[in-house]
């Protein structure tokens, strides 16, 4: 694995110049771009697990560690932070819930499907680095892939609505300010706005009135994390399984898109070559975070800004970024004050939240141009997303229940291919995939 050679002078990048992976600024810059890419991924991190009920200094730790796994796999080659993915946040939420008789799976049913995903996700990048992407571009065309990303967004809206009902006056403060910042705001302060929103309404309810400091005063400085494990022979488990696995077609859409996005802005192809790679590393990053209580993983968007607006590639800033978040983690009293951001403050931030990655399955469609003429591309995503707005859901016995957005994408999956089969079989035309455009991850800024 290569180390890092120093880019011109250590200090400074030229006007039309880049620092390459394989490259890095000195040590006190590449440091403080490294915290920088903490900031960034911040925001979007540490709401997944607050919005799941899992520990937040865990989901944290396993996001550093990712991270420096990831780096590893890819061997230095390919820069990114591995951050808590909100394609999560729908099936750990339907799988914790209580159900109608007032049980719950608890979070070791969805762990245990958090790890599935993840050793099924590593399994296709062994696919993808042994036999190319080009399959993953037939079975996931821009139609199927934004209709899944739009879907677990807006599957989410009546959580977001729980969470804004319970104080409406906070929620519509850092519902606004959320936005105002996303709109005055340029460059990196822009791309945070969701982090700043969720620190302007926290300061917001604390002048209501509406903070809980008792577990805060109680809690350590320094400490372990809390650990889980999964539950695999729990009755309910398996059911649960299936919730999880349309989440790992937004991961793979994910990670190619974050290749793809990187090999563009540093003018290098060969870096798309390391897309198996990529897929195999947040496969093993989100097995080992499901194995111990953190939450899944995927590449963030959030970061891709940063070097956007910095040039600066190099993956020693990200082995800056994964240590630095592993001894975030190590403080029980840092992740209690995250865990005291009230309700109305999520109600807030989430209801533009849980519409952004909505956007995002959206914007695919219109970067990739797609024909919303033909009758299979309208009744993929028609009958989907109405299924996953309407919460759609299928009840067997002994509690086995399949969620919206389990239906929904197996519901657009079958009506595309199958659609287009029968379309190409009577000669009325079908559609004939393209690779996707470059997409960030599920996080705050859909344009990043």
């Amino acid at each position: 694995m290569p180390l890092w050679k120093i880019h011109g002078d250590g200090r400074t990048v030229a006007p039309d110049a880049v620092v390459r992976p394989e490259e890095r600024l000195n040590w006190p810059a590449t440091i403080a771009i490294g915290v920088q890419h903490v900031i960034a991924m911040f925001g979007a991190t540490f709401l997944v697990p607050i919005l799941t009920g899992f520990p937040v200094p865990t989901t944290l730790l396993f996001s550093g560690v990712g991270t420096i796994l990831f780096l590893l796999v890819t061997r230095n080659k390919l820069p990114s932070y591995l951050g808590s993915s909100f394609a999560f946040i729908a099936p750990v939420t339907a799988a914790t819930a209580a159900n109608a008789t007032g049980a719950s799976n608890g979070i070791g049913s969805a762990l245990a499907g958090i790890v599935a995903v993840g050793v099924l996700l590593a399994i296709i990048g062994v696919v993808v680095h042994t036999a190319g992407v080009k399959w993953v571009d037939r079975f996931l065309p821009p139609v199927l892939a934004g209709t899944i990303v739009a879907l677990i967004g807006f599957n989410l809206a009546g959580a977001a609505h729980n969470n804004f009902a319970q104080a409406p006056v906070t929620a519509s403060f850092t519902l606004a300010i959320t936005i105002l910042f996303a709109v005055v705001f340029r460059g990196f302060l822009g791309r945070i706005s969701i982090f700043l929103g969720v620190i302007a309404g926290y300061i917001f309810a604390g002048i209501r009135g509406e903070l809980d400091f008792s577990k805060v005063d109680k809690a350590a400085w320094v400490g372990l994390p809390t650990f889980h494990l999964p539950d695999f022979v729990s009755p309910g488990t398996w059911a649960v399984m299936a919730m999880f696995l349309p989440v790992v077609l937004v991961l793979i859409a994910e990670n190619v898109g974050h290749v793809r996005g990187v090999a563009t802005m540093v003018e290098d192809p060969k870096i798309n070559e390391n897309t198996g790679k990529a897929l195999i590393a947040d496969g093993i990053s989100t097995t080992l975070a499901g194995f111990f209580g953190g939450s899944g993983t995927t590449t963030y968007g959030e970061n891709i800004g940063v070097m956007a607006s910095t040039r600066v590639y190099s993956t020693a800033a990200y082995w800056v970024a994964g240590i630095t978040a592993i001894l975030l983690s190590m403080s029980p009293k840092f992740g209690e004050v995250i865990n005291s951001v009230p309700a109305g403050v999520l109600g807030g931030v989430t209801t533009a939240l849980y519409g952004l990655i909505g956007v995002i399955g959206i914007k695919i469609w219109v970067d990739n141009k797609v024909d919303f003429s033909r009758p299979v591309n309208q009744y993929t995503a028609a009958v989907a997303l109405i299924m996953a707005v309407g919460g759609f859901q299928i009840t067997g016995e002994n509690g086995f229940v399949l969620g919206g957005i389990v239906i929904a994408t197996v519901t657009a999956i079958v009506i595309y291919h199958g659609g287009n089969a029968i379309a190409r079989l009577r000669r009325t035309g079908a559609d004939d995939p393209k690779p996707l455009q470059a997409v960030g991850a599920l996080g705050g800024d859909p344009e990043s």
